[in-house]
C-alpha cells in the first residue's frame, strides 16, 4: 500500500509503497481508507511538540472514514464490507496490539488507529460502523473534527443558554465549537485567530464578534464587545501559553477555561490560582470526552436533518501523494476549515 511515513521530525513526511503485516492479530481490523482529515495533532507529532519521538519511523493520522476489508480474531462489533468512520477516542470493541508495517526492511510503527495510507490496521475500539449511503468525505470529520469540537462545547464548556464564550483557534476543530455554540443558543460568541480568512469564515459558522490578534488589540476588542465583564468559557485551541495565561484572566470568576490544544513540552502557563478556590474552573479537554459509539450516530443524524452543518467545513481536498502541501497549507493558514486527504484509488 501506500503511505505517508513520518522518518524525522521537523521533515516532510515520505509517501512511498509500504507492506502490511501477514496476517490480523486478536481485535484487529484491516480498513481500506477512502478519505483522511489532518488535525493540529499530526503537526504537533511532526514538530515534535511533545518531544523527542522514539517510535520513528511512523504513521499518522487519527480521523477517517473506510470500508472493512477483513477482521482479526474476536472482533464483533464490524464486519467484512461495512463502512466506517475511524476515530482516535476509544469506542466499543477491542483494543488490539498496534500493528508493525515493513518499509525498505525496516520496521514502521503505527498506533491504534492511523489514516495517512491507502489500508490501515486498526483497533477495533477506532472504528464506528455508519451506512454506506453516508457522504464518505463529510464521515471522516466524525473521526475528530466534529466529536472534539461538539464534545467540548457540550461535555467540558457545558454551555447554557446565554452563555458568553470566546475560542481561540478558528480551524476545523473550533469552527465546530462555534457552530455547537451557536447550537447552544450562547451570546456572544467570539472567534479569535490570526487568520482573516478564517474569522470570516467563522462568522458562517454562528461567531457573532471576531478578533484578529495580528493586527487588533485583544483587550481593547473585548471591552467593546462585552465591557468589563468577563466570559462565562473560554476555550483555548492553541496549545500557546501566552494565548492560556490570557484566557485565564479573561474568565470570569464562576466560569471555565477549557484547554483543548496543548502545548509544547516544557512551555508552562502563568496565572494566579486564587480565583479558583472561589469557583474558577480549569478543565482539560481529552478529545471534547467523546464516546464515538454513542455520539457519532447522533452527529449524523443532526448533519442528515440538516442542523448540522459540514459540507461547507471542508475547503480544501489533496491527495494522498502531495499531502505535504496539505500540511503546509495548515501552517501557513492558507486553510479556511478543513482539509480532507483523498486516496488516489478512490473513485
Amino acid at each position: 500500500m501506500k503511505a505517508a511515513i513520518l522518518v524525522a521530525q521537523n521533515q516532510p513526511l515520505i509517501v512511498d509503497e509500504v507492506e502490511l503485516p501477514e496476517k490480523l492479530e486478536y481485535g484487529q481490523v484491516l480498513v481500506k481508507v477512502f478519505y483522511t482529515g489532518i488535525c493540529g495533532s499530526q503537526l504537533g507529532e511532526i514538530s515534535g511538540a511533545k518531544g523527542d519521538d522514539s517510535y520513528l519511523p511512523h504513521l499518522l493520522g487519527h480521523e477517517g472514514s473506510g470500508v472493512v476489508v477483513s477482521v482479526g480474531e474476536g472482533v464483533k462489533h464490524v464486519k467484512e464490507n461495512d463502512c466506517i468512520v475511524l476515530h482516535w477516542k476509544k469506542g466499543a470493541g477491542i483494543e488490539a496490539v498496534p500493528p508493525k508495517y515493513s518499509w525498505n526492511g525496516k520496521v514502521v510503527n503505527a498506533g491504534a488507529v492511523t489514516t495517512f495510507s491507502e489500508y490501515t490496521i486498526v483497533s477495533e475500539n477506532r472504528v464506528t460502523k455508519i451506512s454506506c449511503d453516508f457522504n464518505m468525505q463529510i464521515a471522516a470529520l466524525f473521526g475528530c473534527a466534529v466529536t472534539t469540537g461538539l464534545g467540548t462545547i457540550n461535555n467540558n464548556a457545558k454551555l447554557k443558554f446565554g452563555d458568553s464564550v470566546i475560542i481561540f483557534g478558528s480551524g476545523g476543530i473550533g469552527l465546530n465549537m462555534i457552530q455547537g455554540a451557536k447550537m447552544a443558543s450562547a451570546y456572544p460568541i467570539v472567534a479569535v485567530d490570526l487568520f482573516d480568512e478564517r474569522l470570516e469564515f467563522g462568522k458562517k459558522f454562528g461567531a457573532t464578534h471576531t478578533i484578529n490578534t495580528k493586527n487588533q488589540d485583544l483587550y481593547n476588542e473585548i471591552e467593546k464587545i462585552i465591557g468589563k465583564s468577563k466570559f462565562d468559557v473560554v476555550i483555548d485551541n492553541t496549545g500557546n501559553t501566552d494565548v492560556i495565561s490570557k484566557g485565564y484572566d479573561l474568565t470570569s470568576e464562576s466560569g471555565r477555561l477549557v484547554l483543548v490544544g496543548v502545548p509544547r513540552k516544557g512551555d508552562k502557563a502563568n496565572f494566579y490560582t486564587l480565583p479558583i478556590h472561589f469557583g474558577k474552573k480549569i478543565v482539560g479537554s481529552h478529545g471534547g470526552d467523546t464516546n464515538p459509539t454513542v455520539d457519532i450516530p447522533k452527529y449524523v443524524k443532526l448533519y442528515e436533518e440538516n442542523i448540522l452543518d459540514l459540507d461547507s467545513l471542508i475547503t480544501n481536498i489533496y491527495t494522498l501523494g502531495n499531502i505535504n502541501s496539505a500540511i503546509n497549507d495548515m501552517r501557513d493558514g492558507n486553510i479556511a476549515g478543513r482539509c480532507i486527504v483523498k486516496m488516489e484509488d478512490i473513485e
